[in-house]
C-alpha cells in the first residue's frame, strides 16, 4: 500500500454525517486534506480515495481507539481532530432530573471527548503536533429552565477543552473550542417555524471558523472558547 503524502493533513471528524460534520468536511476537502469521517451511520457522507468512513460508537471506548488508529495509520497520520458528534435534549427540571437524562447528556457530550481524546491525543503527539477543535454550546455558559442536564455537559466539554489545553499547549498541539447557539439546520426549522431563520448561524459559517482555528492562522490560539452565535 502507497504511504499517503506527509504534506497534506488528515483531519477527523466526529459526528461527520451531521448537517455540521457535512459542513465541516467539505470545508476541509475544499483545502485538499484527507479526512477520516467518524459516525454511527454512513449518512450522505462523499466519496473519495482521500476519506476513510469509519463507523464506531463513541460510547465504546475501546473501539474508538481501535478505528481511529486503524484509519490513521492508513492515512499516514493524523494531524487535526474536530470533535463534532454530540446533541441536545430537553430535560426534566433540575429537581426532577433522571439518571437516565443525566448519564445521556453527560455520554453524550462530555464522556464522548475523553474517548475521542485518548484516541487521538498520543496520535498527535507521535506527529509532532496538531490541532483539535471542539464544539460546545452558548446554552453552556448560564443555564436555563428544563436544560440543567444539557448545560452541564457542554459546560463540561468545554471545561474539558480548556484542560487539554493546558495540557498539551507546550507540545504543539493547540486545542479549542466553538460555542454556537441555534444552528440552521433542517432539524431546528421545523421545531421552531416561527423563529427568524436569517439570524442564525449557518453550518457553513460554524464550519468556517472551525477550520480557521484548525489553520497556521490561528497559531497563537489556546484554549479559547469561541462564541459563534449570527445574530441571535
Amino acid at each position: 500500500m502507497t504511504t499517503p503524502s506527509p504534506t497534506r493533513k488528515t483531519v477527523l471528524i466526529t459526528g461527520a454525517s451531521g448537517q455540521l460534520g457535512r459542513a465541516v468536511a467539505q470545508a476541509f476537502l475544499d483545502q485538499g486534506a484527507r479526512l477520516i469521517l467518524l459516525d454511527r451511520q454512513r449518512g450522505e457522507l462523499p466519496d473519495g480515495q482521500d476519506l476513510r468512513h469509519v463507523m464506531v460508537d463513541l460510547a465504546d471506548r475501546e473501539q474508538v481507539v481501535q478505528r481511529i488508529g486503524e484509519a490513521a495509520a492508513q492515512m499516514g497520520g493524523l494531524h487535526t481532530v474536530c470533535h463534532i458528534a454530540g446533541g441536545f435534549r430537553m430535560g426534566e427540571a433540575v429537581h426532577e432530573t433522571s439518571a437516565a437524562t443525566w448519564d445521556f447528556l453527560m455520554d453524550l457530550n462530555a464522556r464522548s471527548l475523553l474517548h475521542v481524546a485518548a484516541a487521538t491525543v498520543p496520535l498527535l503527539l507521535a506527529q509532532g503536533g496538531g490541532q483539535i477543535v471542539t464544539v460546545g454550546a452558548g446554552a453552556a455558559a448560564r443555564g436555563g429552565a428544563q436544560m440543567g442536564a444539557y448545560s452541564a455537559s457542554k459546560s463540561a466539554l468545554i471545561r474539558l477543552t480548556e484542560s487539554m489545553s493546558a495540557e498539551l499547549k507546550d507540545q504543539r498541539i493547540r486545542v479549542n473550542c466553538v460555542l454556537p447557539s441555534i444552528i440552521d439546520t433542517p432539524d431546528n426549522r421545523q421545531s421552531m417555524p416561527e423563529a427568524d431563520f436569517g439570524r442564525w448561524v449557518t453550518p457553513q459559517a460554524l464550519a468556517e471558523v472551525i477550520a480557521f482555528l484548525a489553520s497556521d492562522a490561528a497559531r497563537a490560539i489556546h484554549g479559547a472558547a469561541i462564541p459563534v452565535s449570527g445574530r441571535v
